[in-house]
């Protein structure tokens, strides 16, 4: 079955984080992909620039209305994303907690429709 796993953090804070905090974010993901990879379950996956740099297009009554950014109230933003195939939601669920963004921010995790 193939998951999304859905990236939540919020950009200024992490800026605010040592060299030190940001390289154990990363070790922590290394880690985790390469297990991914070796296993066969990485199905593939991005980050995101920020979402200040994102556009939101709404089409009403025929006009294509294109605008700045997401402007959500939330601090925390889509950040990026990697899709797994896994043999269940556990699975899933379970690699969703060990990203490191699922102790500081979110992790959505979304079954694929056909996956």
């Amino acid at each position: 079955m193939k998951y999304m796993l859905l990236i939540y953090n919020n950009a200024a804070a992490f800026e605010t984080m040592s060299d030190d905090e940001k390289s154990a974010i990363f070790g922590q993901v290394d880690v985790l992909m390469k297990e991914l990879q070796e296993s066969g379950e990485w199905a593939g996956g991005e980050a995101l620039v920020d979402a200040v740099r994102a556009k939101t297009v709404k089409v009403r009554d025929g006009a294509t209305i294109v605008t700045d950014g997401p402007y959500l109230e939330a601090k925390e933003h889509l950040a990026g994303y990697l899709t797994v195939d896994v043999a269940s939601e556990e699975r899933a669920l379970d690699i969703a907690a060990r990203w490191p963004d699922a102790s500081r921010w979110a992790m959505e995790v979304r079954q694929v429709i056909g996956g």
